[in-house]
């Protein structure tokens, strides 16, 4: 591939990736959804892979998400009084997800699927009411992420056509740490989820938690204290832009201002992660903190009071300095770890 056909990749994937956040936000908007950051939060993880998912993938992850809300909700309003129980259900969801992350199965599927058994759980303990059913907001999330990814692919297809399809991951080889280091993620992540559910400060904060779910997937990439400070700099730094960012959409609150300011925040991170492969993933993961932030502040869920973008951005540095202090105490070496750093 010429030099010049590679910045022409890289500038139409974030096109891309911008795109897709910025008319997923003005979408929801017009629409009224009531979680408006879902369907841009599941295209960003679908336009991260080299492809767009199939139709075949397509129904499959619609599938997969309606198939473990229902279980989610049927478990949550069962055994939600019994904190032991759920506990017990969801460490086996989170251990599965972050297992499927270490071998590389699924694509973006197990973050998906980590989101929602994390809001679900946390709406559910809460009985909160938002107008519809939380199934039917999840299906129109990953339906809407969906719609977009295809529309962003055929809007700025990638010159040269679509790369191969990416060959399948070698199976886990035992004894190579990503058992272990997926225990140890389900772990740290159901702590703060249990946390946030028994914390009147936080028990609608779904921020914490998705932020440690995101940074445990991103610290794997961190080789050194200096890429982990980098990490969470840059982590923080989608708190900071989408305080900023609702304070000017506010000036002129409207859908072509909304889509303007979007988009060019959209370019910012959707830009850095199409320029890098290897370090897509943290700027994917900004992407989606901005994309939370951002859409709690044009549309707060009802019920809870709004709180302000200051206590919201400390929500996010709550989130990753809990997960990187227990990631560096709990985490032992992978085979992949090894690798890298002989």
């Amino acid at each position: 591939m010429s030099a010049e056909v590679e910045r022409l990749r890289i500038r139409r994937h974030g096109f891309r990736v911008a795109a897709a956040v910025a008319v997923g936000f003005v979408w929801a908007g017009l629409a009224g959804q009531v979680i408006p950051f879902l369907g841009p939060l599941f295209a960003i993880q679908l336009l991260m892979a080299p492809r767009p998912p199939g139709l075949g993938q397509g129904i499959g992850m619609v599938t997969v998400i309606l198939a473990g809300s229902v279980v989610m909700l049927v478990l949550t309003g069962v055994v939600g009084d019994r904190p032991v129980v759920l506990s017990a259900f969801l460490a086996l969801v989170y251990f599965a997800c972050f297992l499927a992350q270490a071998t590389g199965r699924g694509g973006g599927a197990p973050f998906l699927v980590l989101v929602v058994a994390i809001i679900v759980p946390m709406l559910g303990v809460l009985k909160m009411d938002l107008g519809q059913p939380i199934v039917a907001i999840l299906l129109d999330g990953v339906g809407t992420g969906l719609l977009l990814t295809w529309a962003a692919h055929a809007v700025f297809p990638d010159p040269g056509g679509l790369p191969p399809a990416p060959p399948p991951p070698a199976p886990p080889v035992p004894g190579d740490g990503s058992t272990l280091r997926a225990i140890t993620n389900a772990g740290i992540l159901l702590a703060m989820v249990v946390y946030c559910m028994t914390n009147d400060a936080l028990a609608s904060a779904a921020v914490v938690p998705i932020t440690v779910a995101s940074l445990l997937g991103q610290l794997a990439l961190a080789k050194g204290p200096v890429a982990v400070v980098g990490l969470m700099v840059v982590n923080l730094l989608g708190g900071i832009v989408a305080s900023l960012a609702f304070t000017v959409y506010e000036l002129r609150p409207s859908a072509p201002w909304l889509l303007a300011v979007v988009l060019v925040v959209g370019l910012l991170f959707g830009g850095k992660a199409a320029a890098d492969r290897a370090t897509a993933p943290i700027y994917a993961g900004s992407l989606i903190i901005f994309c939370i932030l951002f859409g709690l502040g044009v549309s707060p869920l009802p019920g809870t009071a709004a709180e302000s973008f200051s206590t919201r951005v400390s929500f996010v540095l709550l989130g990753i300095l809990y997960t990187v202090t227990l990631a560096a105490l709990l985490w032992r070496p992978t085979q992949a770890d090894v690798t890298v750093a002989t």
